[in-house]
C-alpha cells in the first residue's frame, strides 16, 4: 500500500482539541487535492462510546453505515455509534466516515482473545507486543486497504503515557518504522497554559509529555501548543529544545472565535508547506471557499436559541447539535447565541427566564428519567406561547408528550420508557426492541431512509426522501399520533413502511417542529442542515 501517514497525539491533559486539530491537518491536505481518511484511537475496553455516559464521554456520534464487527467467529456487534471527534472530521473534510475507522482497546482485545480460542495463535503465549500490536496495526491497515488514501491521519485519544495507549503507542512506533520516516509525520499536541499569578506561559507540563513521547521512541517532527494566544518566541525556543525540533516546527492552536478558521490560521503560518517538505507531496494550496465559509460565520442578525437538556454538565454532549445552529446560522444571516437551560433546574422552577429571552427553543436527546419532567414542560410551554420550538429524538418524544397532556388533556400521558404503567403510552419501545436483552449497540442505528408528507420539514428539503440517521429504541406510537391529529398533531415524515413516526409539525403554531431522527449529524459548515436552517429561520423571523 502506498499512502502517507500522518499521527497526532496529546499530552498534559485529554480533551485538549485534538480532534479539531486532526480534522483542520486533514483540510490543509485536502485543500491540496489529496484524499485523506483518518482514524481515531480510543484506548478504553467498550467496543464502541454507545453506552457511555455523556456527561463521561460526551457526545457520541453516529455515522450514516452501521459496521457488523466480528472479532471471532460467531461473534458479531452492530456499530455506528462512535467518537464525537468523527463530527470534527465530517464536517471539516465534508466526508461520511466508516464506523471501523474508530478503533478501541475493546475490539483490539476481543480479537485477540477470541482468536487465540480458534486457534489462531496455537503454540504461542499471547503478549501486548507482537500479537496485540499487530492486531492494531491490521486494523490501521485495513482502512488504508478499503479507502486508499495519498494521507491517513491516526489520531490517538487521551495523552502519551497513560497507561491503557501503551500498546498503541507502541503499535504507532512500529507503523512508523514500516512506512518509513520519509512517508510519516508525527504531530505532538501540548497544552501551555497561562498562570495569570505571575503573568507568563508556563512549559513544565508540556516538557514531561515530550519525555514520555521520545521515551516511546515517537519522537515528534512538530509541536502544536494550545494555548489563549500567541506564544512569545521565547516560549516556542523552550518548547522546541524539549521537543528536539526546529523553533520553525513549533506552531500553536489559540482560542479562536471559529473553529472552522484553523485550518487557515496553520496554513497562514506554514504548517502546509512544512507537511509538504516533510512528506515529499506537491500541490498549492485552495482554500478560497473554505475562506469564505469561515467569513459568513462572523456576521449576522443576533438570535438566542435556548436549548433544554439534561447534560449541560459537559458541553460537548451537544457539540454536533451547536454546530449545526451555527451552520444555519451563517447560511441564513443569523448569529445565534445558544443558551444551555438544564431541565433539572426547570423542574425546581429556575432557568425560565431564559425561555422567555430566547427567540426559539430546542429540545436535545438524552435517556433516562431525569430530567424529563422539566423537558415536558418547557415543550409545553413553548406549544401554548407560539415560540418556534424544535425536538430531536428524546426531545421530540417528549414534546408529543407535551401535546398528549397540553392539548389532549391525557393526564399521566408518558413514554413507557419513563412510566411503564403510564395510561397513556404515546412513546413505546418499537416492535423489534422487545425481545432484544442486551444495550450496546442493538438500537435502531445509521442511515434510514425516511419519506417527507407534506409540511414544514418537505418544503426545506424540496424533496419526499431523504435519508437521516437514527439512534432510538422508543418511537411515536402512530395509534396515538393519528388521534391527536384531531387537534392539530401532524405526522409530516415516516419510514418506508409507514409504520414508525419519523416526524411531527403542529397545525396553527408558528414552527413546533419534533424529528425522530439525528440531523445535526449531517450538517455541514458550507451545507447546513435543512431541518435546522428551517428553525433558524423561524427563529430569525419571531
Amino acid at each position: 500500500m502506498d499512502f502517507k501517514l500522518v499521527i497526532v497525539t496529546g499530552g498534559v491533559i485529554s480533551g485538549l482539541g485534538k480532534g479539531v486539530i486532526a480534522a483542520s491537518i486533514g483540510k490543509l491536505l485536502q485543500s491540496r487535492g489529496l484524499s485523506v481518511s483518518m482514524i481515531k484511537i480510543d484506548p478504553y475496553l467498550n467496543p464502541d462510546p454507545g453506552t457511555l455516559n455523556p456527561v463521561e464521554h460526551g457526545e457520541v456520534f453516529v455515522t450514516e453505515e452501521v459496521w457488523h464487527f466480528k472479532p471471532g467467529r460467531g461473534v458479531e456487534f452492530k456499530i455506528a455509534e462512535i467518537d464525537e471527534d468523527f463530527g470534527h472530521y465530517e464536517r471539516f473534510l465534508d466526508v461520511n466516515m466508516h464506523p471501523s475507522s474508530n478503533i478501541t482497546s475493546g475490539q483490539i482485545m476481543l480479537s485477540v482473545i477470541l482468536g487465540e480460542r480458534k486457534g489462531k495463535y496455537l503454540g504461542q503465549t499471547i503478549r501486548l507486543i507482537p500479537h496485540v500490536t499487530q492486531a492494531i496495526k491490521e486494523r490501521i491497515y485495513g482502512v488504508a486497504e478499503r479507502e486508499r488514501p495519498d494521507v491517513l491521519i491516526v489520531e490517538l485519544g487521551g495523552t502519551v503515557g497513560d497507561y491503557e495507549a501503551m500498546a498503541f503507542v507502541e503499535a504507532l512506533r512500529q507503523l512508523r518504522l514500516e512506512v518509513g520516516s520519509h512517508n510519516s509525520v508525527h504531530i505532538h499536541v501540548t497544552y501551555v497554559p497561562f498562570v495569570e499569578t505571575v503573568g507568563e506561559f508556563k512549559t513544565k507540563p508540556a516538557q514531561l509529555f515530550f519525555r514520555e513521547v521520545l521515551a516511546a521512541g515517537l519522537p515528534p517532527d512538530f509541536v502544536i501548543a494550545r494555548t489563549q494566544s500567541s506564544l512569545p518566541d521565547g516560549v516556542r525556543a523552550k518548547l522546541a529544545l524539549y521537543a528536539s525540533v526546529p523553533a520553525d516546527a513549533v506552531f500553536e492552536d489559540p482560542d479562536l472565535d471559529v473553529i472552522y478558521e484553523l485550518p487557515i490560521y496553520l496554513e497562514e503560518r506554514g504548517l502546509g508547506r512544512k507537511l509538504e517538505e516533510k512528506l515529499g507531496i506537491k500541490g498549492e494550496p485552495d482554500m478560497g471557499g473554505w475562506r469564505e465559509i469561515v467569513r459568513r460565520f462572523r456576521r449576522g442578525e443576533p438570535r438566542k436559541v435556548a436549548m433544554v437538556g439534561k447534560y449541560w454538565r459537559m458541553a460537548d454532549v451537544y457539540i454536533s447539535i451547536v454546530e449545526a445552529i451555527r451552520h444555519a446560522g451563517a447560511s441564513l444571516g443569523v448569529m445565534p447565541r445558544i443558551m444551555a437551560v438544564d431541565s433539572e433546574e426547570l423542574e425546581r422552577g429556575k432557568g425560565w427566564n431564559k425561555l422567555e429571552e430566547a427567540d426559539g427553543i430546542l429540545s436535545t436527546p438524552g435517556f433516562g428519567s431525569r430530567g424529563t419532567e422539566g423537558m415536558i414542560r418547557a415543550a409545553g410551554w413553548a406549544l401554548r406561547e407560539g415560540k418556534p420550538f424544535l425536538g430531536i429524538c428524546f426531545g421530540a418524544q417528549l414534546a408529543t408528550v407535551a401535546f398528549a397532556r397540553e392539548v389532549m388533556g391525557w393526564e399521566g400521558a408518558h413514554s413507557t420508557e419513563i412510566d411503564p404503567d403510564t395510561p397513556w403510552p404515546v412513546i413505546d419501545l418499537l416492535p423489534e426492541q422487545r425481545m432484544i436483552k442486551e444495550v450496546g449497540g442493538t438500537m435502531r442505528l445509521g442511515g434510514h431512509e425516511v419519506v417527507l408528507l407534506q409540511g414544514i420539514l418537505r418544503r426545506a428539503y424540496g424533496r419526499d426522501r431523504i435519508v437521516e440517521r437514527f439512534r432510538h429504541r422508543y418511537h411515536i406510537i402512530r395509534e396515538y399520533a393519528e388521534r391527536m391529529g384531531e387537534e392539530g398533531y401532524r405526522i409530516t415524515a415516516v419510514d418506508t413502511s409507514g409504520r414508525i413516526v419519523n416526524a411531527f409539525e403542529v397545525e396553527g403554531h408558528p414552527y413546533y417542529v419534533g424529528v425522530q431522527f439525528h440531523p445535526e449529524f449531517k450538517s455541514r459548515p458550507g451545507r447546513p442542515s435543512p431541518t435546522y436552517s428551517s428553525f433558524l429561520e423561524a427563529v430569525r423571523g419571531s
